[in-house]
């Protein structure tokens, strides 16, 4: 169960309907209880998925788009538990994952889901060498304090995989968690010239929205946005949202490197 999303031009999305929009760049429905499901950007080639193992487990599935045996054949993976409790097996070995913890796996690996309670996100990316799978607990990681409250962009930053400490091919990904009282994230905004990224935004309210901003510079569109939904922002498009209630959000990121610096900052008379 594997959608594939082909690249959008640039100058089409100034354009594009709502419906357009929704249809290229937002991603829904990815926490089906006992199912996987994935959708394939060719931006960059990454994949993004969610497995909710449910009472049984579940299988990270070789979908024929990749063209191997397995997954991670010539990929590497990044995962999060958006749920409770759970665990994934990688090559028979057992990690355990609460809330918001992480897992890296390098490539070549076998992965099974597990957890009547989890939820687990995935993204991975084209690989050009193995490194060891590493478990990344959440409340070990020291996140880095953005933004302020003044600014309503107050957020704690908690890099997973980043370019540095855990080594990867190309793969990067972590956790911002919004501070009560703030709405914005990723603002003011930026552009990654060699690299897609992807936002997945987990823990809102039922009733709550987020309003995520993406498009070039100066021809900003948005998307209304659910709890555990994800949007794709390609290399030419701006990431940034605010919601209308508390929320974190993972990114990930795959392309051309792995440098977590490599931004270029657009101001916002340039909007």
């Amino acid at each position: 169960m594997i959608e594939v999303r082909y690249s959008a031009s640039q100058s089409n999305v100034e354009t594009a309907t709502t419906a357009d929009l929704r249809e290229n760049f937002l991603v829904q429905n990815l926490f089906r209880t006992g199912e996987v499901h994935g959708v394939y950007t060719h931006d960059d080639r990454l994949v993004v998925g969610g497995a909710v193992p449910g009472a049984g487990q579940l299988g990270l599935p070789a979908w024929d788009v990749l063209g191997t045996a397995s997954h991670l054949e010539r990929r590497e993976l990044g995962i999060v538990n958006v749920g409770q409790s759970g665990h994934v097996l990688v090559d028979d070995e057992k990690f355990e994952l609460e809330h918001l913890d992480g897992l890296f796996v390098g490539r070549g690996s076998e992965v099974v889901f597990a957890g009547a309670d989890a939820a687990f996100y995935f993204v991975s990316a084209p690989a050009h060498a193995t490194y060891p799978t590493t478990a990344l607990s959440h409340p070990a990681i020291e996140p880095v304090a953005l933004g302020s409250a003044q600014g309503a962009n107050e957020r704690s930053l908690y890099r997973y995989a980043w370019g540095q400490e855990l080594q990867t091919s190309v793969l990067q990904f972590g956790v911002t968690v919004i501070a009560d009282g703030s709405v914005w994230n990723t603002f003011p905004p930026h552009l990654h010239d060699r690299r897609t990224e992807v936002y997945l935004y987990v823990d809102l309210d039922e009733n709550d929205r987020i309003f995520h901003f993406l498009g070039r510079p100066g021809a900003t569109r948005h998307l209304v946005m659910r709890n555990r939904e994800a949007v794709i922002s390609p290399p030419w498009s701006i990431h940034s949202g605010a919601s209308t209630g508390s929320y974190a959000f993972v990114w990930a990121m795959g392309g051309e490197n792995n440098t977590y610096t490599d931004v270029s900052p657009v101001a916002l008379e340039d909007l």
